[in-house]
């Protein structure tokens, strides 16, 4: 039986206002943490789109307090991937910030860069369901859709792409034509595995 597939996740990072001077810092980091930025964006939410996108918080004491600190200030907003990112940038973040997270955590962003459990410094998204709503919310055109890691990536290409291009290069070598580089793209649009060619009306597929 074959492995399962590991896909490359996005999820959606927010640098928040109080870390908003450390932002240069702090993507640093993601970046040296493995992570890839898809998109960014600096922006400052007003209270109504903060209240619509902590909507599932509504009702809860805090809410208030945080729509009014998210919405004091600017901030950074971030589509990251990678494999498994939703749970490596919580895992990098670490949990909400209490005393006990500075014990626990010390090493966790939101121990080095928060002041408190609201003004904690970053935010990440809790699963894909949620992952998929936040970066819609922040950037409306992501098209946000599982895109295959390193091994499958490979795999297709190897069972799709290399025999074509091989027989190009192949037949490139054989004709030694001025210019390389023309020669090869001209050959593959004309032998694309994908687009069969057409003698008369019939297919040269059923023709052979």
């Amino acid at each position: 039986m074959d492995p399962p597939r590991i896909y490359v996740q996005r999820t959606l990072a927010l640098i928040k206002p109080d870390a908003f001077d450390k932002r240069e810092e702090i993507e640093d980091i993601i970046l040296k943490s493995g992570f890839i930025v898809l998109q960014r964006r600096k922006l400052q939410l007003s209270p109504e789109q903060c209240s619509d996108f902590y909507a599932d918080q509504y009702g809860k004491i805090f809410f208030p307090n945080l729509t009014a600190f998210m919405s004091s200030g600017p901030i950074i907003a971030l589509t990251l991937a990678r494999e498994n990112a939703i749970a490596h940038w919580k895992t990098l973040i670490g949990p909400v910030l209490s005393n006990k997270t500075r014990e626990t955590h010390p090493e966790c962003l939101r121990a080095k860069y928060g002041t408190s459990e609201l003004q904690n410094a970053l935010h990440g998204s809790e699963s894909f369901r949620a992952a998929e709503r936040e970066i819609k919310f922040i950037f409306p055109n992501s098209v946000i859709e599982p895109f295959p890691s390193k091994g499958a990536t490979e795999e297709y290409l190897s069972k799709h792409v290399n025999p074509t291009l091989l027989r190009g290069l192949t037949e490139l070598c054989k004709h030694k034509p001025l210019n390389p580089c023309v020669w090869l793209a001209d050959w593959l649009m004309k032998n694309n595995p994908s687009k069969p060619q057409i003698y008369d009306g019939v297919i040269a597929e059923e023709a052979k």
